[in-house]
C-alpha cells in the first residue's frame, strides 16, 4: 500500500522554476527525508514521486498513472504541491466525508503551527487521473498573495523561497504522509 507525495521538475522556459514547482518537490523529498532521519517506519510505503511535463499537458503524471493504474486499490492517498511553499495554512483535500474527517484529525496535530485548515478539494494536475477513480488526494495550500509574482516568470529563482516558510510547507507533508501511512487501516473510499 503505498502513500504518495509529490511535486514537479518541469520548470518554466523564462524562470528556474524554483517555486513552480521546485518548491513542491523539495518539500515532498524533505518529508520522506525527515521521516527516515528520525527512525520511523510507516506500516504503508511512502513513494515521492517527482513529475515532468506538466506544463506540457501532464504527460508524466499521465505515463505513471498508466503503468501503475492496475494496482489503484493499494494508493491511499496521493499528493501533491504545486502552488508554491509560502506560509501554509491547511491542506485542499478530495474524498468521501469519512475520510475528511480522518484527514481533519490528522490536522489537528498540526495546531502548533496553526496550519490545520481543511478546503474542499485537492488540486494538481498530476494527481487528477488517481482522484478521479476514487483515490483520496491533497494538495498544499498557502498564503498566494505573492504567487502570481513570480508564476512562470523571470522572478521565479531560489531568492523567492523562505526557508522558514519551506519548513513549515515541509512540516504539514511530512506529518500528513506518515500519520496516514501508520493508520491502521487504508482512507476509506
Amino acid at each position: 500500500q503505498i502513500v504518495l507525495v509529490s511535486g514537479h521538475l518541469d520548470s518554466w522556459d523564462v524562470g528556474q522554476g524554483a517555486m513552480d514547482d521546485g518548491g513542491g518537490a523539495f518539500i515532498s523529498w524533505e518529508a520522506l527525508s525527515l521521516i527516515k532521519d528520525l527512525g520511523l517506519r510507516p506500516k504503508r510505503t511512502l513513494r515521492l514521486v517527482l513529475w515532468t511535463a506538466e506544463e506540457q499537458g501532464g504527460i508524466g503524471a499521465e505515463q505513471y498513472y498508466q503503468l501503475h493504474k492496475e494496482n489503484i486499490s493499494n494508493f491511499d492517498i496521493v499528493m501533491e504541491s504545486d502552488e508554491g511553499t509560502f506560509k501554509p495554512s491547511g491542506l485542499g483535500f478530495t474524498g468521501n466525508a469519512k475520510a475528511r474527517d480522518i484527514v481533519k484529525e490528522v490536522m489537528t496535530l498540526l495546531q502548533p503551527i496553526n496550519v490545520t485548515d481543511v478546503y474542499d478539494n485537492a488540486d494538481g494536475t498530476d494527481i487528477d487521473y488517481w482522484m478521479r477513480d476514487g483515490v483520496p488526494g491533497a494538495s498544499l495550500r498557502d498564503d498566494l498573495s505573492k504567487y502570481f509574482w513570480f508564476h512562470h516568470s523571470q522572478g521565479d529563482t531560489m531568492t523567492v523561497q523562505d526557508p522558514n516558510q519551506m519548513n513549515l510547507c515541509a512540516a504539514v507533508w511530512t506529518v500528513v504522509s506518515y500519520v496516514i501511512a501508520d493508520m491502521e487501516e487504508m482512507l476509506p473510499r
